[in-house]
């Protein structure tokens, strides 16, 4: 059996990734910190079908994490594939001279340190079990590479989750548990709904080659093929799931 943790599954991107694996016949585990009987969980675990489970979760809590991952193998059986999808925006868009420690510090928690230390522990978990191919995926964003200085800890923190990215592929390579990734750019979700006739406009006037927003299921199509083993030789790799936005341009 095939087993995928989805962190921020419940929603966007990560709903859309888990019901591209769900439907590849995925068991897929799908964690959160939101209640397990909010609305939108309920939705999307009626979404993915009878195989998810939903994990309370808060990715800041580090200490949580061999319990949840205990409870993951208990219900479903050994790891196979992490999605690294759960994260957060600046907190507040303005000036980079104005940007608070505790805003740093809280985006950086999310979008970082919780996500290396999952990773990690996941890593060993695939370690400890020969289950052929096994897959770690991260899903970071052009802001890696792109800069926006009204969300400077936002673009710091995806820099360096993709570094992240790097060091376990590297790590991992020998292991047969290929990491990936992939760098979404401006993705139609509940976090860009706020700027959603910003960037309408923007693309209209040809920031994105493709002409057009990003859905989830443009990046749980790049997923998909990553977390089944066939780009296993290319670990390491970036995957620009953008439209063509981070093709440097004349």
């Amino acid at each position: 059996m095939k087993t995928a943790l989805i962190t921020g599954g419940q929603q966007g991107i990560g709903l859309g990734i888990a019901r591209a694996l769900a439907d590849a016949g995925y068991a897929v585990a799908i964690a959160a910190e939101a209640d397990p009987d909010n609305p939108v969980v309920q939705d999307a675990l009626a979404f993915l079908g009878p195989k998810a489970r939903y994990y309370r979760h808060d990715v800041r809590d580090i200490a949580a994490i061999p319990t949840l991952l205990d409870r993951l193998e208990d219900d479903l059986g050994p790891l196979t594939t992490f999605v690294s999808n759960a994260g957060v925006g600046a907190p507040i868009r303005g000036d980079m001279l104005d940007l608070s420690p505790e805003n740093f510090d809280f985006v950086m928690a999310v979008n970082l340190k919780g996500a290396f230390f999952l990773a990690q522990e996941a890593a060993k978990r695939m370690l400890g079990h020969d289950e052929g191919y096994r897959s770690i995926i991260f899903i970071t964003s052009v802001s890696a590479e792109m800069v926006s200085i009204e969300r400077a800890e936002y673009c710091i923190s995806k820099a360096a989750a993709a570094m992240a990215a790097k060091l376990f592929a590297a790590r991992l390579a020998s292991e047969n548990i290929g990491v990936f990734d992939i760098r979404p750019g401006i993705i139609e979700t509940g976090m860009t709904a706020g700027v959603k006739d910003k960037y309408t406009a923007r693309i209209e006037a040809g920031l994105v080659p493709a002409a057009r927003w990003g859905t989830p299921d443009d990046i749980a199509s790049a997923v998909l093929p990553l977390a089944e083993g066939r780009l296993a030789f290319a670990t390491g790799s970036v995957i620009a799931a953008d439209g063509g936005l981070s093709i440097s341009r004349l």
